[in-house]
């Protein structure tokens, strides 16, 4: 099977949820992926086996087949504070195609892995820098995680009730879509911009940068009209009947969005209340009727039969069944389109993950392998470096290894 990333070498510096899940997606594609991996797990790891004791080879095993984000990779275990192993690193980049780093402004220089360092070694690198705000201005250095990243970019302060503090929406927005998003369509962008000029270039994406980017439309209105996008007081966050939420007689909850007209007549006749058709667009009080009558109908029956009598009425109604965590792998849809994976374990059987996303007719991706344990891969990819067992050991000596 040929893959859209084929012979695409990437190296992965990262630590934290975004860059990860940016190299699953370009493992997905077929590229292969070295995860450099800090000796002894890093800081977080250290903390926790000074207060748990280092996890058996069982959990970490069991762990590592689990994690989509560390699927179709391979795990390399290098010390970048010894100069043996920054001769590793160098070697590597001679033949890799992407770097990615996920430090903030300055650390990768430190380590010698800087974008100046590696494009001197390999011109066709494209090097990729993904951090929370990005690599200059006045809040480069700063700290930060996907709650901060959304609340400065303004997606937090819309999101919530209309009274109340903002709902927090999980780490979605900035770390997956803003981030690891973001920067698998920058590198693959310039991978396939170095087809045309022969050179690779440098990639700095900001989480920051990328939340703003998804609220394009609310900031194309705001920039139209000078309004400012409040909790629930806007079309798409829950200012509006035809587009909301509502609970159901079983206390679970369905989804509408029949922002069309006739989506909304449709909806009314099927939920008995046709007199409400020309009602779409209220205002003011009439909205808050047209609010009340659709949340007490909705409580006449279950979600579930909500859904089927939908169904059951032959006419286009944009709802859905919100459901709980539990509930999403078992829906059709989601089975039929394959996001729910099961891989072959050599030890565990079989093994649970997301499935794959993008949907490519001539080069589908493919889960060929489940991740790594820390290190895994050490001595192979030292091997495919030309490192003979004797320097392999001498590396480990030195600490450059594990």
């Amino acid at each position: 099977m040929t893959f859209a990333l084929e012979d695409i070498k990437v190296l992965d510096m990262t630590r934290l949820a975004p860059g990860p899940y940016c190299t699953m997606i370009l493992g997905d594609l077929g590229a292969d992926v070295i995860k450099i991996e800090e000796p002894g797990g890093g800081r977080r790891a250290v903390m926790e086996r000074a207060s748990l004791g280092p996890p058996p080879l069982e959990k970490e095993l069991r762990e590592a087949a689990f994690d989509a984000h560390s699927r179709n990779k391979r795990s390399l275990v290098l010390n970048l504070k010894s100069e043996e192993a920054r001769g590793i690193l160098y070697k590597l980049v001679e033949r890799s195609d992407v770097f990615l780093e996920g430090f903030r402004p300055g650390v990768a220089a430190r380590l010698g892995a800087d974008y100046g360092a590696l494009s001197s070694i390999n011109p066709r690198l494209v090097y990729c820098s993904l951090s929370g705000f990005g690599q200059d201005g006045p809040y480069r250095l700063l700290v930060g995680h996907d709650i901060n990243y959304i609340s400065i970019a303004g997606a937090l302060g819309m999101i919530g009730p209309r009274s109340g503090k903002p709902s927090i929406p999980g780490n979605l927005l900035a770390d997956y879509a803003g981030g690891g998003m973001h920067a698998a369509l920058g590198i693959m962008a310039a991978l396939l911009a170095r087809v045309k000029t022969g050179k690779g270039q440098y990639v700095d994406i900001s989480m920051t940068d990328g939340v703003l980017s998804l609220l394009t439309h609310e900031a194309t209105r705001y920039f139209y009209t000078g309004v400012v996008p409040k909790p629930s007081e806007t079309r798409f966050n829950g200012a509006l009947p035809y587009y909301n939420v509502y609970e159901t007689k079983d206390g679970k909850y369905v989804s509408i969005g029949c922002n069309e007209p006739w989506f909304w007549e449709n909806l009314c006749k099927a939920i008995g209340h046709e007199e409400l058709g020309s009602k779409q667009f209220a205002k003011d009080q009439e909205t808050e009727e047209v609010f009340a009558t659709l949340s007490q109908a909705f409580k006449t029956r279950t979600r579930d039969e909500w859904i089927k009598a939908f169904k059951d009425s032959g006419l286009d109604i944009a709802g859905a069944p919100v459901y709980s965590f539990d509930e999403v792998f078992e829906d059709p849809q989601v089975r039929h389109r394959q996001m729910l994976a099961e891989i072959d374990h050599p030890a565990l059987g079989k093994v649970k993950q997301m499935g794959i996303s993008i949907k490519l007719s001539e080069t589908p991706g493919k889960i060929r392998s489940v991740g790594p344990v820390r290190g895994q891969h050490t001595e192979e990819i030292l091997r495919e470096l030309g490192e003979s067992p004797e320097e392999i050991e001498q590396l480990r000596k030195a600490g450059a290894i594990e």
